[in-house]
């Protein structure tokens, strides 16, 4: 079986969101200091690193992250490469053949930036991109980068458009090492209480 572990790491040095809360770790028991075990406390936001967005991220009254469909994270799915750091356009995604796939990863050049770079030019969805998508009856849209709107956006106009069609969102994917095709895909966020999102351990196995 191959598969791609597509996590970013998350760690004292990982990038966050211009203005979030960075990584830091706290030991609060230690066995060279007399305890039986090692514990460490830890303080990060809840977008770091590869991380699955929920409704109430963008919308307040919206579900959180306790509430996401799993069946949605799990299953058939394509890489798809954009190489490009502007928009994703309705025409770019009106060319493409989706026929049969619910679930679509996007590579861009998101994905050269080392895991310690915030890089804000990166690759976003138009509003009618995100509609044509939904149109397609995708339940899942995935990206590289660490936002699916621009990072100027105030409005968050692809957000809620995936919102209003009940498409998942997953940000923040590592996706230098996978080729283009169909893969399986396995993304499970964590169950917080409350959250606005949940970092996902992501992975690909290679479609037989």
């Amino acid at each position: 079986m191959q598969y791609y572990d597509i996590t970013r790491p998350i760690g004292p040095n990982s990038a966050v969101w211009t203005g979030d809360t960075k990584f830091s770790a706290r030991e609060v028991m230690t066995i060279r200091g007399g305890d039986a075990v090692n514990v460490t406390t830890i303080t990060f936001s809840t977008h770091t690193g590869t991380h699955a967005d929920a409704p109430h991220h963008y919308v307040d009254d919206a579900p959180r992250a306790d509430a996401f469909d799993l069946e949605k994270y799990i299953g058939r799915a394509r890489v798809i490469t954009r190489d490009t750091r502007d928009a994703i356009t309705r025409d770019d995604i009106a060319r493409l053949n989706l026929d049969g796939i619910s679930r679509v990863l996007f590579h861009t050049r998101a994905s050269d930036a080392p895991d310690n770079v915030f890089d804000p030019q990166f690759a976003f969805f138009t509003a009618d991109a995100a509609e044509l998508l939904g149109q397609r009856g995708v339940v899942l849209v995935g990206t590289d980068a660490p936002s699916v709107d621009e990072f100027s956006s105030k409005t968050l106009d692809a957000h809620k458009t995936f919102l209003r069609y009940n498409i998942a969102i997953l940000e923040w994917l590592n996706l230098r090492a996978v080729p283009d095709g169909e893969y399986e895909l396995i993304a499970l966020p964590l169950k917080l209480i409350g959250g606005d999102a949940a970092p996902a351990r992501t992975i690909l196995i290679a479609a037989r």
